[in-house]
């Protein structure tokens, strides 16, 4: 039976990345910088990102920093001091959560998610990491102490000291078991447009119970803007059938602001289906091989913890391989991202069907109770931290 090898780390290691995402960029980078070999395996002729903006959060923008990429990523950036939701029949708060409430200055960072891989990659592309385009990885192998990874068309790399799954929520290495969420999302990109009184520092929502959600994220100086629009998973496919104008005629009806966005929207393709899973591993490593990201955990988008996610296990799993043997090296890595791992988790799953359900429960209970309460001290601290990914510790 192959064994886990106990000699120290304290050297360097041959570490083989399986994902040219954000958490394998950032830990190759920091693997790198810290006197490891580092082979990036990516399955796209030239690794390009997938999807339009995210939130950096505060625990992601200490990652960056560390990374020294913090002040590059905020020039490509928009700075968003609040989470603001209203109800459509109502036009009622029904979420509010202000950065301020923290203390200081911060704030969440809107960026797109192009722009953040470039950084990431660009930053990868000047440490001496061998990346390989056109590698999709479908299994690994064990051999003695080492491992080694295959491709689809059946070229082997390695052997490895230790191998990193970070090729995201189709990982054909991931053991994970999830489970499929009722609803997804339509994203897209647009201009900010002139004519609309939407703040510019400001996620803006909008719901319809919890079975309708359209948002407006600004994500740069240049005016580049993410918006989704929610639909159940099982109808993701059929909205590329539906006609347009009557779509727009729906999202402006359920939300007026949204016209000058709605209105650039021309052709089906110009929007991006994402689907949902749910799940975590109960123990993010095994012989020689470690997991972060979504191949070790996967959640819905409402608490804007996924790329923040990777960005901390990237971190955490460095961290833990500095002077410790392989063995003591991962198994600190789960220890230290366990309870801010299954918190937010757990919590995910709690709060997803407040915005995203076909029940009317749900949105009851978030426009009668969950807003209310979180607008009272020291609630309103809570929910802020919650959001800002530093409720409970996040072990980097």
């Amino acid at each position: 039976m192959a064994r886990l090898s106990s000699r120290p780390m304290t050297g360097r290691l041959d570490i083989g990345i399986a994902g040219c995402g954000i958490g394998g960029l950032a830990l190759a980078i920091r693997l790198s910088d810290i006197g490891h070999k580092v082979s990036l395996f990516d399955r796209f002729d030239a690794p390009q990102p997938v999807g339009s903006g995210l939130v950096i959060q505060p625990v992601g923008k200490v990652c960056l920093d560390r990374l020294g990429l913090m002040r590059a990523a905020i020039q490509r950036g928009r700075p968003i001091h609040r989470l603001h939701g209203i109800e459509s029949a109502s036009r009622r708060t029904v979420l509010r959560a202000d950065y301020s409430q923290v203390g200081g200055d911060d704030y969440g960072l809107a960026i797109h998610r192009a722009d953040l891989f470039d950084l990431l990659f660009s930053a990868a592309r000047q440490r001496p990491c061998d990346i390989v385009p056109s590698a999709e990885i479908v299994a690994t192998g064990l051999t003695g102490s080492e491992r080694t990874l295959s491709t689809v068309d059946g070229r082997r790399f390695g052997s490895f000291d230790l191998v990193v799954d970070a090729s995201g929520s189709r990982s054909p290495l991931s053991p994970i078991k999830t489970k499929a969420l009722p609803y997804g999302a339509l994203w897209s990109t647009v201009q900010w447009p002139e004519d609309t009184a939407l703040p510019t520092d400001h996620l803006s929502q909008c719901y319809r119970g919890a079975h309708h959600m359209l948002g407006v994220l600004p994500l740069s100086d240049d005016g580049r803007t993410a918006i989704f629009w929610s639909e159940p998973t099982d109808r993701l496919s059929e909205w590329f059938q539906c006609d347009l104008d009557d779509w727009k005629r729906k999202a402006v009806a359920l939300w007026p602001e949204f016209r000058p966005f709605a209105e650039q929207i021309t052709t089906h393709d110009q929007m991006i289906p994402a689907r949902y899973r749910h799940g975590t591993l109960a123990k993010p490593y095994g012989l020689h091989i470690a997991y972060i990201g979504d191949a070790a955990h996967q959640a819905s988008p409402q608490l804007g913890q996924g790329a923040n996610m990777a960005l901390l296990d990237a971190m955490g799993l460095a961290d833990a391989l500095e002077g410790r043997d392989l063995p003591d090296a991962l198994a600190t890595y789960a220890k230290r991202r366990k309870t801010h791992v299954r918190f937010y988790q757990t919590v995910s799953d709690v709060f997803t069907p407040l915005y995203q359900s076909g029940s009317p429960v749900p949105p009851f209970l978030r426009n009668n109770v969950f807003h209310p309460a979180s607008q009272v001290w020291p609630a309103t601290r809570m929910l802020t931290r919650l959001i800002s990914g530093r409720l409970v510790p996040t072990g980097v």
